[in-house]
């Protein structure tokens, strides 16, 4: 589980409103998102959130309408983070091997240091994507992801050095799937199998055979 830090120097006054407003709103997000990581929505309490962010139930509410509100936000706040960082990655000015070999190191990676994502992402499968599918800034978040692919497979099929002929949505599943599963299934597949999946060693090895997959897939060679 990540620490997530929450600056509790914020000045609130009586009457619930604050001098930073967006900083007690990050900081609201912060603490929901390890607390919903953790507990899911259902057991998530806005009690405790509001408790660990000095302000109150009153104010988590005003800025999030109410504890579903307050999860969308997390969820918002979490995809934005992913398709942030994928968006500094240059890949457009790399060879479209490279590009993708990149790409989905930088996914298993990603996945693998910030698992309080993928718990958020099972605790809306959950909820059968119901908050995903109220919110309009996700969908379009999500949209970049498949344009950076769908660059770096046009431009791999256009060099004679990809498949063509490849769903874009299938190139996307099987990086997310393969990056994903390493940190679900981590304990029950260490445990069964008596293999501790956690060392450095064993997320290097796993991440290269990962990157290797996605590559055969779509390679002509």
């Amino acid at each position: 589980m990540n620490t997530l830090a929450v600056n509790n120097s914020r000045k609130i006054e009586p009457d619930g409103r604050s001098h930073d407003p967006d900083g007690v709103r990050r900081d609201i997000i912060a603490v929901a998102t390890s607390e919903f990581a953790e507990k899911g929505l259902s057991g998530g309490r806005v009690d405790e959130i509001a408790a660990r962010t000095r302000t109150s139930k009153r104010m988590i509410y005003y800025y999030f309408g109410d504890k579903e509100g307050l999860f969308v936000a997390v969820l918002e706040a979490a995809y934005a983070r992913i398709r942030a960082i994928e968006g500094e990655l240059d890949l457009a000015g790399m060879p479209p091997l490279d590009s993708l070999r990149k790409l989905t190191e930088f996914t298993f990676t990603y996945q693998n240091s910030n698992q309080d994502f993928v718990r958020l992402v099972m605790v809306e499968n959950i909820h059968n994507g119901a908050h995903l599918a109220r919110s309009e800034t996700i969908q379009a978040l999500n949209v970049s992801v498949l344009n950076v692919l769908r660059d770096i497979y046009d431009r791999g099929v256009a060099q004679g050095v990809f498949r063509p002929g490849i769903d874009i949505i299938d190139i996307h599943m099987t990086i997310s799937a393969l990056s994903f599963f390493n940190v679900s299934n981590r304990a029950t597949f260490s445990l069964i199998f008596k293999r501790n999946m956690a060392t450095r060693a064993a997320l290097a090895k796993r991440r290269a055979v990962v990157a290797d997959t996605v590559l055969r897939f779509v390679s002509k060679s």
